[in-house]
């Protein structure tokens, strides 16, 4: 399955990160949070309230919200197209009054647990290979530990709650708003407090996601880490032949000029019945590359 999840708070690098990666491998980019804009302007068309707890979640539920990846002619800058039935919407959500109510809207326990279901449904659609890309890169705050908790690459970003601030504020200046930078770092606490703490869906690591730090690294970085681990999940993938479900935990290896060195690990299958854990031991090689010759592994042993 074709999916990576990269999940954490506000302004951690989540979009930027994210979109990079898609394009690398010519996946659908999928913010999460533009839904929560598509029933927030929904919403609004209606003309009812963000207060309206009960008859916001019934629009979430009811509303036929798509993610398609851009045409060729869509060179608008858009990320993907957003659509409720036929019509797009992908630019009339990311307005002033949209973004002052979006945040009530995503707090609606009946909102998230509707839009949870579709985004698990167009996740898997594009994960599945069964959509227009061969895979997804989702991102959003609980894909990993509740939208799409199978998915073979976990990643969860994180950084200081003033690099965030600060990140946000210069993106505020960059679009031509106002920025106070006491007044954002003040939001955001407010907005991590929320997202940590709610009942449904609170913001945390999935247990086998890969920790990034985005402080201290460029996005560059940050990418070039990802990539590895995605290409060592679809390596341990085929040596695992389709006998079962992708690992949900990526495979490290390091490199020592053409030596491999000798490393440890463990990783995580789900196969229906539960969890199996399973450790594989890859020894020192100095003929053979582990890229193309399985030989270099040795057999399972499960725990």
């Amino acid at each position: 399955m074709n999916i990576i999840t990269i999940d954490g708070p506000a302004a951690a690098g989540k979009s930027t990160i994210g979109y990079q990666i898609a394009q690398w491998l010519d996946f659908l980019f999928f913010d999460t949070g533009i839904m929560y804009r598509a029933v927030t302007w929904a919403m609004l068309e209606r003309g009812n309230d963000a207060a309206d707890i009960d008859t916001v979640g019934c629009i979430a539920e009811s509303l036929p919200i798509e993610i398609d990846p851009p045409q060729s002619n869509q060179t608008d800058g858009r990320q993907a197209t957003v659509r409720i039935g036929d019509q797009d919407i992908t630019w009339a959500i990311r307005t002033p009054r949209v973004d002052q109510k979006v945040s009530a809207v995503a707090e609606n326990a009946q909102v998230r647990l509707a839009l949870t279901r579709q985004q698990r449904r167009i996740g898997l659609a594009y994960g599945s290979g069964s959509a227009e890309k061969l895979g997804v890169v989702m991102a959003g705050r609980d894909i990993g530990t509740v939208v799409l908790p199978e998915a073979p690459l976990k990643i969860y970003l994180s950084a200081p709650v003033e690099e965030r601030a600060r990140r946000r504020s210069q993106e505020l200046m960059a679009r031509g708003k106002q920025a106070n930078f006491a007044r954002v770092l003040a939001a955001m606490r407010q907005r991590d407090e929320i997202d940590s703490q709610r009942a449904i869906a609170p913001l945390r690591p999935a247990d086998d996601a890969f920790l990034l730090e985005t402080v201290g690294s460029s996005i560059e970085q940050i990418v070039s880490q990802i990539k590895d681990k995605w290409q060592a999940v679809v390596y341990a993938a085929s040596v695992l032949g389709g006998s079962r479900t992708a690992p949900a935990c990526a495979w490290l290896w390091e490199w020592y000029g053409d030596v491999i060195a000798d490393v440890a690990f463990g990783c995580v299958f789900g196969d229906g019945d539960g969890l199996e854990c399973a450790a594989w031991e890859l020894w020192d090689s100095q003929a053979v590359d582990p890229w193309f010759d399985e030989d270099v592994w040795s057999a399972p042993v499960l725990d």
